[in-house]
């Protein structure tokens, strides 16, 4: 029997094409620091040894992976306890199933920006989504620059605008949210704000201000927290010791408004005969919480979705809109 034949190897392609294993690594990976001249010797290289790295033999003869990166810029405790992210992930999924792509989820931080940007941009997938309640993730901004990305939210930097977006009308949202509480005769209604490096905490506040303003209502009972229940609750202990009667609260998340209940029922105070309560997501805690929470709904899934929709259509080179806005609507139910 003879000897079988031996698999063409990086280094051998190297030699073939008279540059260093690294260059071809940075070939393979679709790195943007190569010259056309020397990836076309590569690929040529490539070529004419039948090479084939790790990747399908179909990917890098498409240059593509079939693989779309979700990246959550966000703590892992906090992706696992917030139905928020739960529901995008399951809108982005539902859309992929229908498609040939293969869903990976990134969870980074600041302190792994770098690993991540790198990955994302080594030729590893061909799009990604980016969505984090936090906007102040600068690593991301740029990625638009090399790769098919859209953000979940509007990113608060004007640099993000590399790549697309989809959001929900959140100042409408914000505005819809205090009408009702107007609109059943609340005339003192507190806030608890989400944080303002995020444009939805930005933009739901101004929906608050417009509407409290356009009554001549006190704007000034405004407090902030990060959407947990314990910030929630911490964000009510400091409006009450304020001392200034609240009969209306519109709270920037469900969870937030959750731990609210606690510290409320902890004064003795009734939900909705004290303080009539609006929330915002219309999440698992929204209708578990007693009494059950009027809440605006943003539709999460069908946010994923469209991510994963719009994502699609770019790595195939159509043409999209940079911003896709999406409506909001109000679910009245015991507590406003």
């Amino acid at each position: 029997m003879g000897t079988p034949a031996r698999s063409p190897t990086l280094e051998m392609v190297a030699a073939r094409a008279g540059v260093s294993r690294a260059t071809v690594s940075r070939v393979v990976n679709a790195s943007p620091t190569v010259t056309a001249e020397v990836a076309a010797l590569v690929h040529a290289a490539i070529s004419d040894l039948s090479y084939v790295p790790n990747r399908a033999a179909r990917s890098l003869a498409s240059r593509t992976t079939q693989v779309i990166a979700l990246v959550v810029p966000e703590s892992t405790a906090k992706v696992f306890a917030d139905p928020f992210f739960a529901s995008v992930v399951q809108g982005v999924a539902l859309h992929l199933a229908e498609t040939d792509y293969t869903l990976n989820l990134l969870i980074a931080s600041e302190t792994t920006s770098d690993k991540t940007r790198r990955y994302l941009l080594g030729g590893n997938v061909d799009g990604a989504l980016v969505v984090s309640h936090h906007s102040g993730d600068h690593s991301y901004t740029h990625l638009g620059q090399g790769l098919p990305v859209v953000f979940g939210g509007r990113p608060l930097s004007a640099d993000a605008l590399f790549g697309h977006y989809v959001d929900v009308d959140n100042v409408s949202g914000g505005r819809l949210a205090t009408r009702h509480l107007i609109e059943r005769g609340c005339r003192s209604i507190a806030t608890i704000a989400g944080p303002q490096d995020m444009p939805a905490g930005i933009d739901r506040l101004i929906g608050w201000r417009n509407a409290v303003t356009a009554a001549g209502l006190d704007e000034s009972l405004v407090e902030y927290g990060d959407y947990s229940p314990a910030d929630g609750a911490a964000a009510m202990r400091r409006l009450l010791d304020r001392r200034v009667p609240i009969d209306g609260l519109f709270v920037f998340s469900d969870q937030l408004a959750a731990g609210a209940y606690s510290v409320m029922r902890e004064a003795g105070l009734s939900i909705p005969g004290d303080i009539a309560v609006v929330g915002y997501d219309d999440d698992r805690y929204a209708s578990t919480v007693s009494p059950t929470l009027t809440t605006v709904n943003q539709a999460p899934v069908e946010m994923g979705a469209r991510m994963a929709e719009i994502v699609v259509r770019l790595i195939g080179g159509e043409q999209v809109e940079t911003a896709t806005i999406m409506p909001t609507k109000l679910v009245v139910r015991e507590s406003a």
